[in-house]
């Protein structure tokens, strides 16, 4: 009996110990041993198979061993030894501990509900997560040009002139002439957003040399396109356009010095209406449609006859200095001067006289405006001043910093009681001259808005800026309507035609008439060739 129980012992561990093994073969065979522990199958299944191997040695027939006298019935067969003691005593601890290893490894405290395990022996690589992406600094925004930067950009030839001659694209105040130093960022440059991923330590792998990429050069930038030249078109930029009241006729003026009257419906020149000492800065059609008034930087404000261009009378500026903005009122009895010094001039065009000379500004006059009325202007100066002035008193009833950089194109509305400017600070604002305060602004343009122009029934209104564009506005709204680029370089002039189209010129000397709603505009009068 002894043996028979024996064997079965014996039997069960062999399956024990192969089970083990078994166990132990499939975690190191590339299985996922998620619910298994190699080390405690192996220890296990080798102490299995040793118990069998021990229980083979002590199954061997007693006699063997023995007096082969001894009795093998009654008292002493029942306490003869059968085999060895020591080892079989030994060999029936091992299949206990071996089953005890295995219910400990399947309901230990260490595997989680449904004898999932709680922490997996898996090595496993993690998938890399992507490192949040470090947005780039947003670029500067471009910095609105000073006076002195405009020239560069601005009308070419231009000198710069001592402080009591300056001009509107030259001069610079003192607070516009140096830049403040970048002070430094007070923010800490955040680290990276991604939290570093937990890898399994991994055997460097060889990198291989990376060759440098061919250097690569830009392409140049693609020349302008070829521009229409007619011979008796200007041979410098166009700085000023005016349309005639009937809008048969446009008056320009130019760097060239030469101011021209053209024919819209033929699209010819009809003359040179006359020649300036420097560079003309405007032209105007008096409201008798038989003279036009016309300034330039030699000082001079000139009454031309528009039939043959016959000089009338020359209103000449004195110490003044170089006229650069000029404007008449609607009755043509006053005009208004704006000069590089700083003065503002009063005249009399009845008298050929002067009424008042109100020394206001600083710095060079940018713009002027005159009401509808005539009874009062609207001057700007290139470090961004505006005033308003009572020209039949002559006297000043309002001064306010309106711009962070000069005021060009100044214009009074049609009910007297608003007025719009642009600026080297690229806005273009329109104010309430019974607050003085900003009612709206025009955003859109990237570079000085140098002139301004208002339609006939007060609903849009005309800009060009020295970034190169043209647009057109929604007076009651703020909201652009359209934007002309010819690729051309800085515009400089605007006005309307009596079609509702609108007119520019600028530095490629030539002058286009662009469509009401937007589209491609023409070349209505070219630039003489270089």
């Amino acid at each position: 009996m002894t043996r028979s129980t024996d064997r079965l012992l014996a039997l069960a561990m062999l399956v024990v110990g192969f089970a083990c093994f078994a166990k132990l073969y499939l975690a190191l065979g590339g299985q996922p041993p998620a619910t298994t522990r190699a080390e405690i199958f192996g220890a296990a299944g080798v102490l299995s198979i040793l118990a069998w191997l021990l229980f083979l040695a002590g199954l061997l027939p007693a006699a063997a061993r023995h007096d082969p006298s001894a009795p093998l019935f009654g008292r002493d067969a029942e306490i003869a030894p059968a085999g060895h003691p020591s080892l079989r005593r030994f060999a029936l601890a091992v299949p206990l501990v071996a089953l005890l290893a295995i219910v400990a490894d399947q309901f230990g405290p260490w595997r989680g509900p449904g004898g999932e395990p709680v922490e997996s022996k898996e090595v496993t690589a993690a998938p890399a997560q992507p490192a949040t992406p470090v947005e780039p600094a947003p670029a500067p925004a471009p910095q609105p040009a000073t006076p002195a930067q405009e020239t560069a950009e601005g009308l070419p030839g231009e000198p710069i002139a001592a402080p009591a001659q300056l001009t509107p694209l030259a001069a610079v105040p003192p607070d516009l002439t140096s830049v403040p130093p970048a002070q430094p960022s007070t923010q800490q440059a955040s680290p990276a957003a991604s939290q570093p991923v937990q890898q399994t330590a991994l055997a460097p792998v060889a990198q291989p040399e990376m060759a440098l990429p061919p250097e690569t050069v830009a392409p140049p930038p693609p020349a302008p396109p070829a521009q229409p030249t007619a011979p008796e078109g200007h041979r410098d930029a166009v700085v000023w356009l005016a349309v005639s009241a009937d809008g048969h006729e446009i008056m320009s003026a130019s760097t060239d010095r030469v101011i021209k009257l053209w024919d819209i419906d033929g699209k010819r020149l009809i003359r040179d209406l006359g020649v300036h000492k420097d560079m003309a800065r405007g032209a105007l059609f008096m409201p008798d449609g038989k003279t036009a008034l016309t300034a330039g930087d030699d000082g001079e404000i000139v009454l031309r006859q528009l039939s043959d261009g016959a000089v009338l009378h020359v209103f000449s500026s004195g110490a003044n200095g170089g006229v650069r903005q000029l404007k008449i009122s609607l009755d043509g009895k006053r005009a208004v001067s704006g000069h590089d010094t700083g003065s503002v001039v009063v005249w009399d065009l009845e008298k050929g006289a002067v009424l008042h000379v109100l020394p206001g500004h600083d710095w060079s006059v940018s713009s002027v405006a005159v009401s509808p009325d005539g009874t009062r202007a609207l001057t700007g100066s290139i470090d961004g001043e505006l005033k308003l002035w009572d020209i039949v008193a002559g006297k000043q009833l309002r001064s306010w910093h309106g711009h962070d950089r000069g005021a060009y194109g100044a214009l009074f509305t049609a009910d007297g009681h608003h007025a719009v400017t642009g600026s080297g600070d690229y806005t273009i604002k329109l104010w309430d001259l019974d607050s003085f305060k900003e009612v709206r602004r025009f955003d859109g343009h990237s570079g000085t808005v140098y002139a301004l122009a208002l339609s006939s029934d007060g609903k849009r209104l005309g800009s060009v800026s020295l970034d190169g564009t043209a647009r057109l506005w929604n007076m009651d709204t703020g909201a652009e309507i359209a934007e002309f680029d010819p690729g051309t370089g800085p515009m400089y002039s605007v006005a309307f035609a009596a079609d509702g189209t609108l007119l520019t010129g600028g530095i490629d000397r030539t002058i286009r008439d662009w469509p009401a709603g937007g589209g491609d505009g023409v070349v209505l009068f070219a630039g003489a060739p270089e």
